[in-house]
């Protein structure tokens, strides 16, 4: 057993509501505080003092500096998975180019797909792995990453391989999603229905076979799925013992229903939600994931976190990490700046980061990932709007 500490402030974050509104007093925050670790595990959160006297033959991890200690971040919404970037895009965007004249000049989603499928599965390891460990020095110790730069069998599972492997290469634990549903690749030979069949039939049987991976999304929107393709395709993954997930309402509505129709676990994006959708969501298990990086990225307004939360819905906040509309890939900035324009409580934030983003991926987490900030207080952490970040980080129990 290891006592770490003492702390200024430790927020357990623990017995939040998972759904709706949350002020700052539900919050409890432990002064002068200690926590035990045992085999990986957290055992106790409580005054540092006591815990020493409680546990005298513990090991001494002791920290000599001001800090506040939080609960790792989960990250529920990635593409980290990929080859070559997209700035070109990017400065063809914010000089006023439409999304269809970016296209036409060699750009966008299918400009990372040629440049994947050219990539060998180390550079695509290495990559992963990177840009993994960036973000756990950010103190996001959970990471979901998708497949769907491939669109074609040999580098969708080459992807997923490949997020397997960097799993043994980074402290960070990852969850791979296969989102082979992304667009229809230009050179497949057939409509949109045939592709996802494709996907079902050839592609999903061979990942099961390799154990790739346990989670399907897909991309529902006009320039990618429609509605009615989309709902039978999900309800065909979910037979083939799949849990799902949707990319939805990111320029127009209808993916948000169809994910709460499936049962999916989360509904990603949403800028396009209408109160009906943010009704419907709320009203449902399927969690909402918002992503600022992608508003910030596209030059959008974001997604209508306040209402949704207001609504009833769980909230969670992810990355959105992408070669394409969100290339920064910084969590905490992203969520802070978002809390300031769709007014969200310190509470909703951390919840939106931790218990929030672990549902949203079916998860419950165990062992001790924390982090812990150099301040006093803990409102300083979205105070600095993301400039600070975490001066130690821990995935379980072991300094990262």
């Amino acid at each position: 057993m290891k006592l770490i500490g003492p702390f200024i402030q430790a927020l357990p974050l623990s017995g939040l509501p998972l759904k709706g509104p949350l002020q700052d007093e539900m919050l409890e925050v432990v002064e002068d505080a200690g926590v035990l670790v045992q085999d990986g595990k957290l055992h106790a959160y409580g005054n540092f003092n006591e815990l020493r006297k409680q546990h005298p033959g513990a090991d001494l991890e002791f920290m000599d500096e001001p800090l506040v200690l939080l609960p790792g971040f989960t990250d529920c919404h990635t593409h980290i998975c990929f080859a070559g970037n997209r700035s070109r895009d990017y400065a063809m965007r914010i000089a006023g180019k439409s999304y269809l004249d970016i296209a036409r000049a060699g750009g966008g989603i299918w400009d990372s797909v040629t440049r994947t499928r050219g990539a060998d599965i180390t550079e695509l390891i290495e990559n992963t792995v990177a840009r993994a460990n960036r973000l756990i020095k950010d103190g996001v110790t959970t990471i979901e990453i998708k497949s769907g730069y491939g669109l074609n069998l040999d580098t969708e599972l080459n992807m997923l391989r490949a997020i397997r492997q960097a799993g043994l290469h980074t402290k960070a634990s990852l969850v791979s999603t296969c989102l082979a549903a992304h667009i229809r690749p230009r050179d497949f030979d057939g409509d949109e229905k045939a592709y996802l069949q494709w996907i079902l039939r050839e592609l999903l049987p061979a990942v099961q076979e390799e154990h790739l991976c346990e989670r399907v999304d897909i991309f529902i929107e006009e320039t990618a799925f429609s509605v009615a393709a989309s709902r039978s395709f999900l309800k065909e993954a979910v037979a083939k013992g799949f849990l799902v997930t949707v990319h939805a309402d990111q320029f127009s509505s209808g993916g948000s229903g169809v994910a709460v129709e499936a049962g999916a676990l989360s509904a990603d994006h949403l800028e396009a939600s209408t109160e009906q959708d943010i009704r419907r969501l709320a009203a449902s298990d399927t969690v909402a994931v918002v992503l600022p990086g992608a508003s910030l990225g596209l030059g959008m307004h974001y997604a209508p976190a306040r209402r949704l939360l207001d609504a009833g819905a769980c909230l969670a906040i992810a990355s959105d990490w992408n070669p394409g509309s969100a290339p920064m890939g910084d969590l905490l900035m992203q969520a802070a700046v978002m809390s300031a324009a769709e007014k969200l409580s310190t509470a909703e934030v951390f919840a939106a980061l931790t218990s929030r983003a672990d549902k949203a991926l079916g998860i419950t987490r165990s062992g001790a990932d924390l982090q812990a900030y150099p301040c006093r207080d803990y409102r300083d952490v979205l105070y600095y709007q993301g400039r600070m970040k975490p001066a130690f980080v821990w995935k379980d129990g072991e300094i990262v």
